[in-house]
């Protein structure tokens, strides 16, 4: 029930009900235990233009919220790192994206920890770069084929599985008039296959194979993304041996905005905070 349902059903006003949920939330959730995780994802959630972003950090085996402070990169994480010490946690991964702050953050309070880079945000990362290629493919065209070209973003940038047969013609039409926009789209679906190879043997020799096509091709935003994929290689194939990511923390971020929403906001930050990290236990019943 919310907050005003309560109040309405206790005949108490809405400032004691939060106050009491607030101190029940807080003796239970509070301070997590750390000692026994093992498995951490690391990211931000960009709750709107008044709360701007939160950094959270999740308990990848419990799905459990063990950390979130406004604020994003290092400064947000200082007081997470200081619980890690004094439970003497033996966290042996860590998924995060490629943003220096964070994996440099992993490396400095984490030395013993493999740092895995997210798959979820390489692949954004690698749609960001195809986007970049058909912007300039738009700016460059032509009459009858920059309109063709204009209108596939949403097209080029969804999984080749996931798009409706009647979206297929018109693709396939934009590619073959457009050879750039054909190589890079070809090659973001091969990048796909990156975390399916068998052993990391297979998987650094496909990820150097990918980098040396997207060289090879000489447009500009394909060889950005193979310089930044080589320079952050070994945080990559870490997944060979701890296959990892934050994709459970991508539905966390629904629920929370889910929550944001229910709630129409919350002021009180430090209640809000508690919510969070009673998450994973928090579900919404029918009630009358």
């Amino acid at each position: 029930m919310t907050l005003s349902d309560v109040a309405e059903l206790t005949l108490l006003s809405w400032d004691t009900v939060k106050d009491i949920v607030k101190a029940g939330l807080a003796k239970d959730y509070q301070n997590p235990p750390l000692k026994s995780v093992r498995r951490l994802a690391i990211d931000e959630i960009h709750l709107g233009r008044k709360r701007k972003f939160y950094t959270l950090v999740l308990d990848l085996d419990s799905g459990r919220i063990l950390w979130a402070a406004p604020g994003r990169g290092q400064s947000a994480l200082r007081g997470f790192w200081r619980r890690v010490r004094l439970s003497k946690a033996r966290i042996e991964a860590v998924a995060t994206d490629m943003s220096a702050a964070y994996w440099s953050a992993v490396r400095e309070n984490l030395p013993h920890a493999v740092l895995v880079f997210d798959r979820f945000h390489i692949m954004k990362l690698m749609n960001e770069r195809l986007d970049e290629l058909r912007r300039a493919m738009v700016r460059e065209a032509e009459g009858p084929l920059k309109k063709k070209i204009k209108g596939t973003r949403f097209l080029l940038l969804r999984n080749s599985e996931n798009l409706e047969d009647e979206h297929l013609p018109r693709l396939d039409q934009a590619l073959q008039l457009n050879e750039p926009l054909l190589l890079g789209w070809y090659l973001k679906e091969e990048l796909r296959e990156l975390w399916n190879q068998p052993d990391a043997r297979a998987m650094k020799r496909f990820l150097h194979d990918w980098c040396d096509k997207a060289l090879g091709t000489a447009i500009p935003a394909l060889g950005k993304m193979a310089k930044t994929l080589l320079t952050h290689a070994s945080g990559i194939l870490n997944y060979a041996t701890h296959r990892i990511t934050s994709a459970r923390l991508e539905g966390i971020n629904n629920k929370i905005k889910t929550l944001t929403k229910r709630s129409y906001g919350f002021k009180d930050e430090e209640f809000f905070l508690l919510r969070l990290l009673s998450l994973h236990h928090s579900k919404y019943k029918l009630v009358g």
